[in-house]
């Protein structure tokens, strides 16, 4: 009575197979070199602003 209708999923997972391993590689390295660049421009950025909080602190109980 009632067809069977395709899943095109089912066939999408037929047709996986691995990455080749210098493909893995380059990838592990590119993200690797990403996260290197984002902590990097972090510690240069992120801290301004508690450095100039401290720079500019005032001492209530400096006289002038």
């Amino acid at each position: 009575m009632s067809k069977r209708k395709r899943n095109p999923f089912k066939e999408l997972e037929k047709s996986l197979h691995d990455a080749p391993q210098h493909m893995k590689k380059k990838v592990m390295n590119d993200i690797a070199t990403a996260k290197l660049v984002m902590e990097m421009a972090s510690l240069f950025t992120c801290n301004y602003k508690a450095t100039l909080e401290e720079m500019f602190k005032t001492n209530p109980n400096i006289e002038y």
